[in-house]
């Protein structure tokens, strides 16, 4: 019995001796060990199961939203593209602030703030470029407009008729070398009278119409007018001194060749023409346009005058019945 009872004392020894070697650790582990150092290390010994999901974890960062985290300077980037408000105009100015709260969508989102960056930079460089070119095509399409104009620009007349520069053109050379002659009849001749005055010049205003303000009829030989004016012309049955663009009646030159059926200065501009072939141009031009209905004569007549009255006063110039530098500039014909 006693023998007995020694095995089992002996047997249950040996158990609890060989349940003590399985926790060497435990027995093993120092006082001074650090609280929280086992959670550390099963932490390290599992890092596949954190970063098995990032975007959990980037949800928590912003407040539960599934929204990947903004790169670091993804307040810098400019937002472009149609979800950005109004962030870019058509003409590169800046617009109106887009608002905060507008998300991307994820195609947006996946490109990353870098991408959308170089994107903005490209159309915004583009963008001036091609509202520089807009600003230079009116330009262009005015300057290419103003020389087609030129070149085909007419006076408008009477019910709509108009005279292009090219019969402007064949009108000069009809008349390139017309010479009037005295017609007393459809237009008389005119007296000498010092005291003459051109009525109404003095309501001209204007530089251009100074020289009929100004003009006053004077008697001299030929003498006086050879020593003072280059060219004296016999021209219609009168004489006439050129001087700075005008023709004038040169009264007293020869006393039996004073035939003029208009006292005052003609402008025929620089190039000096005649008065009567200046004249017959005008008088071509206005009987194409409806204005004149006499024959064309190189005579500043009456029919004349009042031809010369209806389109200055239709064309919004002042009313001379004259032959003036607005007037002939007018027609096309300096």
């Amino acid at each position: 019995m006693k023998r007995f009872t020694s095995l089992l004392i002996g047997f249950s020894l040996a158990l609890a001796g060989a349940a003590t070697a399985q926790q060497p650790e435990q027995q093993a582990t120092p006082k001074n060990k650090k609280p929280g150092a086992e959670e550390t290390h099963r932490a390290q010994a599992k890092p596949e199961r954190n970063a098995a999901k990032p975007e959990a974890t980037a949800a928590k960062q912003h407040g539960g939203r599934n929204e990947q985290a903004k790169p670091p300077n993804a307040e810098a980037t400019p937002k472009t593209g149609r979800y950005a408000g109004k962030e870019t105009k058509v003409s590169g100015e800046p617009g109106a602030t887009a608002t905060p709260n507008v998300k991307q969508p994820a195609a947006e989102r996946t490109r990353g703030g870098k991408a959308a960056g170089e994107n903005a930079n490209v159309k915004t460089s583009a963008t001036p470029a091609t509202g520089a070119a807009r600003s230079a095509t009116p330009a262009t399409a005015t300057g290419t407009a103003g020389s087609n104009a030129a070149a085909t620009q007419g006076t408008v007349g009477r019910g709509g008729k108009k005279v292009e520069a090219q019969q402007v053109q064949q009108i000069k050379q009809q008349h390139t070398n017309f010479h009037a002659q005295p017609r007393p009849d459809k237009a008389p001749a005119v007296t000498f009278n010092q005291n003459y005055r051109i009525e109404g010049s003095d309501r001209w205003q204007g530089p251009q119409y100074e020289v009929f303000r100004s003009y006053h009829p004077e008697r001299h030989d030929q003498g006086w007018y050879r020593s003072r004016y280059g060219r004296v012309e016999l021209i219609g049955g009168g004489w006439y001194f050129w001087n700075n663009g005008y023709w004038y009646p040169a009264w007293g030159y020869d006393p039996s060749a004073e035939y003029y059926a208009y006292d005052g200065p003609v402008y025929v501009g620089q190039r000096a023409l005649p008065p009567d072939q200046v004249i017959a141009d005008v008088q071509s031009e206005l009987k194409d346009m409806g204005y004149y209905e006499g024959d064309v004569d190189g005579l500043l007549g009456p029919i004349t005058r009042q031809a010369l009255r209806d389109y200055q006063a239709e064309h919004g110039l002042a009313v001379t019945e004259a032959i003036d530098e607005p007037t002939l500039d007018s027609l096309q014909l300096s």
